[in-house]
């Protein structure tokens, strides 16, 4: 286990690192959903997925999680350092960016409440680097759920930016607004 955080009223939330062996038909199931197009890996193979993740596996600069609530898978959680991916070459990446996704797959008892608290609970987890100063997110300019929680959540969007494989909404979530939205209990 990588992560493990107490979320009031919903259980342990964990962050396990994926396993491409291991994670693949699961992740395949999630990713080929309808409801999940913007993952944008609709149309993949099990094996492709279990390739892409494996890829990803082996970059020091990415990496993949698992997100459980109580031992149960819910979703899956990558971050990325940008100046090794393809956003960092459409915006100025600033010392201290960490990118990452987020695809959320509960089961229906579990959905409802789910997206409020697993997103702040990412950031701390990333922020737990102190050298980590801004989040930066680039979902489908389409993807109206995904824009609306980033609102919510205190995110700045900036530029429109064109991506290999998607149109995106560039946006940034600084340390120090998070710790203002969220702060640390005494």
């Amino acid at each position: 286990m990588t992560y493990l955080e107490k979320i009031a009223g919903l259980g342990d939330l964990s962050l396990l690192t994926v396993d491409p062996d291991r994670h693949a038909a699961l992740l395949h199931d999630w990713v080929t959903r309808p409801r999940n197009s913007f993952w944008g890996m609709g149309a993949h193979t099990l094996d492709q997925v279990r390739e892409i993740y494996a890829f990803v596996d082996s970059l020091p600069t990415h990496h993949a999680y698992l997100i459980e609530l109580d031992g149960e898978p819910v979703g899956l959680f990558q971050s990325y350092q940008p100046e090794a991916d393809p956003v960092g070459e459409r915006y100025q990446v600033q010392p201290g960016d960490v990118g990452m996704h987020l695809l959320l797959s509960p089961d229906r008892r579990l959905a409802r409440g789910l997206t409020n608290v697993v997103g702040p609970a990412l950031v701390r987890f990333l922020f737990r680097d102190p050298a980590a100063r801004r989040i930066v997110v680039e979902p489908d300019v389409r993807n109206h759920l995904a824009l609306r929680r980033l609102e919510i959540e205190g995110f700045t969007f900036a530029s429109e930016i064109d991506m290999p494989d998607k149109r995106a909404q560039l946006a940034f979530l600084t340390r120090a607004r998070f710790t203002a939205r969220h702060p640390t209990p005494a």
